[in-house]
């Protein structure tokens, strides 16, 4: 068997994660994926032969334990495989990055049943299962945002029937694990995750995702109707009201891999305009824009703004950002990536806009980085907040004369 690092069988895990022949196959990825990136993106398809690629090359089990089979891959290296698959296209990228997420999870180790848990990484690494959490609901909203869910899980002795709607699902047609956010029906209901397999009966995707950007992520309604799963499938869940268990680490995790996805679009259309910038040459010219200095400009400023996304990332990666400023990362990084696509498209123009050119996609798939939890009010609101606690803790009651005497 070879022992070539481009076919290696799924179960050798014999990828050595920092080494040059493995960033040659991140460019591989990134080449092949972007290959049939228009054409998911202009019918709304989801990219199937993606995912296969990535399960032939181990790469679905990325961030499954090494205990558990998989390549037990740190933040960083994980980093890297999201941002080439971004670069190549972002909605298998966004996919992806919910499934190292959920395997990543300390929380996860330590409150699933452990053959549950097992059992999800093992599809994973074995069959290159899939799993992601399906959280918002048409009238809640994200539960980011407080308030009971509408899906509710009902306690019989057969097991939980689950029965409600949820809307945004991405990654669903090819999801084998559903990680639901509902309530039990209890008179102090539990609220957390109760965990589905596909293929229980009960079960519709609808197709209605059909959004500006991102539109390969197959993010469609999935309704449950008196869905029947085992007792121990409420793999996390905690009385209303409980104060919710936050995994600093993850979500360190989360902000890097989301914010790595988007700076991957933003790189695309930058290394777009600038080969546009090379190639067009005006009549009126006689040399190619990129001689003026208004372009040099404004290729400096982008790479300026690339160069400082690729810092943030890069220290809260390597774990020198405090957990409790890592969603500032987002924030930085997915507001800056938007300002590198929107400055490409001013720059090019018409040509920019034009459905035969890609910069317009960059533009849309860059814009749904605004919708990822935290939203960048809510990021922008705790850090005031937390910076007026600073201020109050920190003054110390006046002393009066009296009391000085």
């Amino acid at each position: 068997m070879s022992s070539s690092i481009l076919h290696l069988p799924i179960s050798s895990h014999q990828h050595q994660l920092d080494s040059p022949q493995f960033a040659s196959l991140l460019a591989e990825l990134t080449a092949r994926f972007a290959a049939g990136a228009a054409q998911h993106d202009r019918e709304a398809s989801f990219p199937h032969e993606n995912f296969e690629h990535l399960h032939e090359l181990g790469l679905l089990a990325l961030t499954v334990p090494r205990s558990l089979g998989g390549l037990g891959a740190n933040l960083e290296q994980t980093a890297r495989v999201v941002a080439a698959v971004a670069r190549g296209e972002p909605s298998t990228a966004l996919v992806l990055t919910m499934q190292y997420l959920h395997h990543a999870s300390n929380k996860h180790a330590t409150r699933w049943p452990r053959h549950l848990l097992e059992r999800v990484a093992r599809e994973a690494v074995e069959e290159g299962a899939l799993i992601n959490a399906l959280r918002v609901e048409p009238d809640l909203g994200t539960p980011a945002r407080g308030g009971l869910p509408a899906t509710t899980a009902r306690r019989t002795p057969e097991g939980w029937r689950i029965s409600g709607r949820k809307v945004y699902s991405t990654g669903v047609p090819r999801l084998t694990w559903l990680a639901v956010w509902a309530r039990s029906d209890d008179a102090l209901p539990l609220v957390g995750s109760w965990l589905v397999h596909k293929d229980t009966p009960g079960i519709t995707i609808v197709e209605t995702w059909d959004h500006l950007g991102m539109r390969a992520t197959g993010s469609h309604d999935v309704v449950f109707d008196d869905v029947l799963v085992p007792l121990d499938h409420a793999v996390d869940v905690a009385p209303f009201g409980t104060a919710q268990e936050l995994d600093a680490e993850l979500l360190t995790w989360m902000s890097v891999l989301l914010s790595s996805i988007y700076d991957a679009v933003a790189r695309s259309a930058r290394d777009w305009l600038a080969q546009w910038l090379q190639e067009r040459v005006p009549a009126n010219l006689g040399a190619p824009l990129s001689s003026l200095p208004r372009f040099q400009e404004a290729l400096g400023l982008i790479d300026t703004w690339l160069f400082s996304n690729a810092t943030l990332i890069a220290s809260a990666a390597a774990g020198r950002i405090a957990p409790n400023d890592s969603f500032r990362i987002k924030y930085l990084v997915t507001n800056q990536a938007i300002q590198v696509v929107e400055k490409a498209i001013e720059l090019s123009g018409n040509p920019g806009l034009s459905n035969a050119n890609p910069l317009q996609r960059h533009y849309r798939d860059v814009l749904c980085s605004r919708i990822h939890t935290p939203q960048n009010d809510t990021i922008l609101i705790n850090s005031g907040r937390a910076a007026f606690a600073a201020i109050t803790s920190s003054v110390q009651p006046a002393t009066t004369t009296k009391e000085a005497k």
